[in-house]
């Protein structure tokens, strides 16, 4: 403290104090997340954990720390009073709030965007250092209030996995043509998908010139279209492109699954969970693997729906579900829109099971009443309840998972499972990796939901996965 005090009088003295001002209820903090929330990907992610960090941080240095280790703060005479502030805190001086809420949110960011982490890392250290600048705190305070921080930033990540970039694995290369300009290559693009005034045609048109694009037919189903435009220009098409969200990608990737053509998969959903495992983020990304003709087999999933009018298959990329699950996801991805992924997925849970009724089922031979039933094209990480990116492309597995209804309190039960993050051991909750399931229903017809649209009504559903199913282009290590 004398050491801070003894620096002569400089233009960083007011600097120190508005800044002090300015994080004051972490104020400061909450400016740079809404900037940052303004931008897609690892920005608005860092923004979002930063908050949650922040007011972790802030509710236990303050509600916690403060009252259980009271400490008088340094007097007003320690610095020179140019540096004082004009409204001294009264509340106990260990820890820091300042500095618990700068170190949280710095850090939380870093763990989405070490970048940005080290951008901000800077201004952290100076709001910590602007209380002891002005006499407010003994830097022993700031210590502790900075520890304290981090330590909540990384406790997020108990609850919520930090995002990654890496594109999911597989060993499986595919054999496919090269193709410049979009040449032999039939494109759906579905500019619905993702934000409207986004509509990506012109831009495939001028990166692609060569390439047939077309539209989905409104009311009518797209892999009839599709396969009616195929007939139609026989021998002419080498690979089938589409550009839209994962249930349009879902519904033309099932075309080239049965027609043995490559898929061109251009990232231009909402969320594009397909795009994001295969490591394409934008069309650049696509346009370089087929010129290159790099692509790689990647598994399929595959359900037949038995129902009184016969049976039916339909293939998925990302997951199938039963019961209560396509309502919860239709749900979660609404309000993550706005909100962190966690807290949606919590707010979803609660809102579908309020309202969920039970299945009875006959499961590969067990009966069982479950809630939900949720089956994924390949096994999903992490094993808790947000199953959020897959490691890899090619286990030849479904990532399987259901909540039983035939225990007391299972509802409860599972969502006190899911804020500890215990699922994995809990006794309602369920999750298996399999390479097929054959799932009953014992009491009527219900829905599936593949890919986030709604399919048929069945009675019996037989699951698989089919590995190789599917030929992608993707750029190769150098390309990427």
């Amino acid at each position: 403290m004398r050491y801070s005090a003894a620096i002569p009088h400089t233009l960083m003295d007011p600097a120190l104090s508005r800044l002090t001002r300015s994080a004051d209820k972490g104020r400061l903090w909450w400016v740079i997340a809404a900037g940052l929330a303004t931008r897609k990907g690892p920005a608005r992610r860092a923004a979002m954990r930063g908050l949650v960090a922040l007011a972790g941080a802030s509710v236990t240095a303050n509600l916690i720390g403060k009252p259980l280790l009271p400490r008088r703060r340094p007097a007003a005479e320690v610095v020179p009073e140019i540096r004082r502030l004009r409204k001294r805190p009264t509340s106990s001086s260990f820890p820091s709030g300042h500095a618990a809420s700068a170190a949280a949110f710095v850090t939380a960011a870093a763990l989405e965007s070490p970048r940005l982490g080290a951008l901000l890392a800077p201004l952290g250290a100076a709001v910590a250092y602007s209380r002891v600048h002005t006499g407010v705190h003994w830097p022993s305070d700031i210590g502790a209030g900075a520890a304290l921080g981090v330590l909540v930033a990384l406790a997020t990540r108990h609850w919520w996995p930090p995002h990654t970039e890496a594109r999911a694995h597989t060993t499986h290369p595919a054999d496919a043509p090269a193709l410049r300009e979009g040449e032999h290559v039939l494109t759906v693009v579905n500019p619905n998908s993702g934000n409207p005034a986004d509509d990506p045609t012109a831009e495939i048109r001028d990166l692609w010139p060569r390439a047939t694009v077309i539209h989905p037919e409104p009311g009518a189903d797209l892999r009839t279209q599709l396969t009616d435009e195929l007939r139609r220009r026989a021998g002419q098409v080498r690979a089938l492109g589409v550009a839209g969200g994962d249930g349009t990608a879902a519904a033309v990737a099932s075309v080239a699954a049965d027609t043995g053509l490559p898929l061109a998969l251009i990232p231009a959903g909402t969320l594009n969970h397909f795009a994001r495992d295969l490591g394409l983020r934008y069309l650049a990304d696509t346009d370089a693997a087929t010129r290159a003709g790099d692509a790689v087999g990647i598994d399929l999933g595959e359900v037949e729906i038995e129902s009184d009018h016969g049976t039916v298959r339909r293939w998925f990329v990302n997951t199938a579900s039963l019961g209560g699950y396509p309502e919860m996801v239709r749900l979660r991805e609404t309000i993550q829109r706005r909100h962190p992924k966690w807290p949606s997925a919590v707010i979803a849970m609660v809102r579908t099971l309020r309202r969920a009724r039970p299945l009875r089922v006959r499961m590969d031979g067990e009966y069982l009443l479950v809630w939900m039933l949720f089956v994924g094209n390949g096994t999903y990480a992490p094993k808790g309840v947000i199953p959020s990116r897959r490691p890899a492309l090619d286990t030849g597995l479904l990532d399987v998972r259901y909540l039983r209804a035939d225990r007391p309190y299972s509802r409860v039960r599972f969502l006190l499972a899911v804020v500890t993050n215990t699922l994995g051991t809990s006794h309602v909750y369920t999750q298996r990796d399999l390479a097929a399931l054959d799932v009953a229903i014992l009491d009527g017809n219900r829905r599936i939901a593949t890919d986030g649209e709604v399919g048929p009504l069945g009675h019996r559903f037989r699951f698989r996965s089919r590995p190789s199913a599917l030929s992608v282009y993707r750029p190769g290590r150098r390309s990427s």
